[in-house]
């Protein structure tokens, strides 16, 4: 419980006078709010005081203090002051059975009283936050906060990563508390495993600003994926290769098992949990190599190929390359002077021979062209013959 204070709430102030023979006399008192396990101090005021009879009684009527003596035996109660202006005494731890009115009493001829109303409020403790099944993912969580005793009612809030969400609310009376209860639900994915939710209660027994908050780990379950790591990018005939299975789900998988296609793990292989360790590899270990693992929500596996590479022959390979690229470069030379060469020789041969003008092709069609040529008269115009 926190440190006792007194709750600065508006008060309710009480004038009562007391009917003397030729004197006014009169009592004052102040209404308090106190939250459970705190202080409270109930004052009567008094004014015109003569030194009458004063009296200080709790809600039963059970007589406190009379004239600035105990009468009841309650050490939570302590007489703080007593003097002609004014009575103050002391409640500390206060309870929920000390609610009610407080009677200050000054007795002259005739008697007058006035009630100071104590009230006692609850505090809510830290919020019960449970969960109502187990999440899956895909699914809906359904979580539930409870807050068994508050006065006045707990109001409840939900956030998840700062944001507010939408709950349901219900709540029911028990004597002088309340009991608050509050439901929200939500999708969730794999993700969302291991965020937080928090359940906010709130009310005016609390310090302005200050509220009591449980926060609750989503478990969310998923199946599980794998992913294989190696040790190192390029494996050469002699090297130790050590290959990682790294998987994920929740629950965790138990076990990994390791295998290679068809065949079986080289004799070598030594296979513990997410890690395969191949010493002295040769080109016989080559293969592509699996990791599997599984939990009741589904199964998971991860391939690697394995492909170990022989030093003497990726320098012979690197050093036959580049006379392999010059000799095609020569024949692709080769052949393209060829290719000229043989259009040329074509289209010397293509344009050689003897083409006849038009009127000479005319004249053959009568008979024979020289003919025609060497008989020709004057009116017959000259016929020639070209060469191309």
């Amino acid at each position: 419980m926190g440190p006792a204070r007194r709750f600065p709430w508006p008060l309710l102030l009480v004038w009562a006078a007391a009917a003397g023979t030729g004197s006014a006399q009169g009592v004052q008192t102040e209404n308090v709010t106190v939250a459970e396990g705190g202080v409270a101090e109930i004052t009567c005021r008094l004014h015109q005081y003569d030194g009458s009879i004063v009296v200080l009684q709790n809600p039963a009527r059970q007589t406190l203090f009379f004239n600035g003596t105990r009468a009841l035996k309650d050490e939570r109660f302590q007489l703080e002051e007593f003097s002609p202006r004014r009575v103050r005494i002391r409640l500390s731890d206060a309870r929920l059975d000390d609610e009610g009115g407080y009677f200050c009493q000054l007795y002259t001829e005739d008697t007058h009283h006035q009630i100071a109303t104590l009230t006692v409020l609850v505090a809510p403790e830290n919020p019960i936050v449970e969960g109502r099944e187990q999440a899956v993912e895909g699914g809906e969580v359904e979580l539930s906060c409870v807050v068994p005793r508050s006065r006045p009612p707990a109001v409840l809030r939900w956030y998840r990563d700062k944001k507010e969400l939408r709950g349901v609310d219900s709540r029911q009376e028990n004597g002088k508390v309340w009991s608050v209860a509050s439901t929200v639900r939500f999708q969730v994915d794999r993700k969302d495993d291991g965020g937080i939710v928090t359940c906010e209660a709130q009310n005016a027994a609390l310090p302005p600003g200050h509220s009591k908050q449980t926060q609750y780990v989503l478990d969310v379950q998923y199946s599980p994926s794998a992913r294989i790591h190696a040790s190192q990018a390029v494996v050469r005939e002699g090297d130790t290769l050590v290959l990682t299975c790294a998987v994920t789900g929740n629950p965790r998988p138990g076990q990994i098992r390791w295998s290679r296609g068809n065949e079986s793990l080289p004799e070598r292989a030594e296979a513990v949990g997410e890690t395969l360790t191949l010493p002295g590899l040769t080109s016989l270990d080559n293969g592509t190599y699996t990791c599997e693992a599984g939990n009741k929500h589904g199964q998971a596996r991860a391939l690697y190929v394995l492909v170990v590479y022989d030093p003497g022959a990726v320098v012979e390979a690197q050093t036959s390359v580049p006379y392999a690229i010059v000799g095609g470069i020569l024949a692709l030379l080769v052949f393209l002077i060829i290719c000229v060469l043989v259009g040329m020789v074509w289209c010397s041969v293509r344009q050689k021979g003897s083409y006849l003008t038009h009127e000479a092709s005319g004249l053959d069609e009568q008979g024979e062209a020289r003919e025609a040529f060497l008989n020709g008269g004057d009116g017959h115009k000259r016929k020639e013959e070209f060469f191309i």
